[in-house]
């Protein structure tokens, strides 16, 4: 019990050590000793984190998108798919480590596209963007149509 209360103390002095020390715990299969309040919050806050991750990345994806569609702005379309495609890359890297995230995508869809409608407003308020998403929505799609190219 003293050194689970010695761990709980360094879990806010030195947060590293804590889970260099937790992690061996475990490899020893010494679960008596393992602060198990701190590593219960931690690996919640590893599932929020990708998920806010997944939902953030979205709306840059989004609002990028939104741009590339709706804003004449030639000089600005190479960026704006560079960060199209960098933001694509970074949510199928975040899909592929965590599948489970496929269908928290589609449950931050709405949030995320209102985000970045209301950025993509402020910013191009000459331009006229669509409420609602007027494309299919799929995970396929999204990480790979190119919306802008008329076919």
């Amino acid at each position: 019990m003293n050194s689970t209360l010695n761990t709980q103390n360094l879990y806010d002095q030195d947060f590293v050590e804590w889970c260099e020390i937790t992690a061996a715990q475990l490899r020893d299969r010494k679960f008596d000793q393992v602060d198990l309040e701190n590593l219960i919050e931690e690996i919640e806050g590893l599932a929020k984190r990708d998920r806010r991750e997944l939902k953030n990345r979205l709306t840059v994806l989004l609002a990028h998108l939104l741009k590339r569609i709706y804003v004449n702005s030639p000089e600005n379309f190479q960026g704006w798919e560079l960060t199209i495609r960098e933001q694509r890359r970074q949510i199928q890297d975040l899909l592929q480590d965590s599948p489970s995230l496929k269908s928290y995508l589609g449950e931050v869809f709405n949030t995320a596209y209102q985000n970045a409608l209301d950025d993509v407003r402020l910013e191009y308020q000459q331009a006229e963007f669509p409420g609602t998403w007027e494309f299919e929505l799929n995970s396929e799609s999204l990480l790979s149509d190119n919306y802008w190219v008329v076919q």
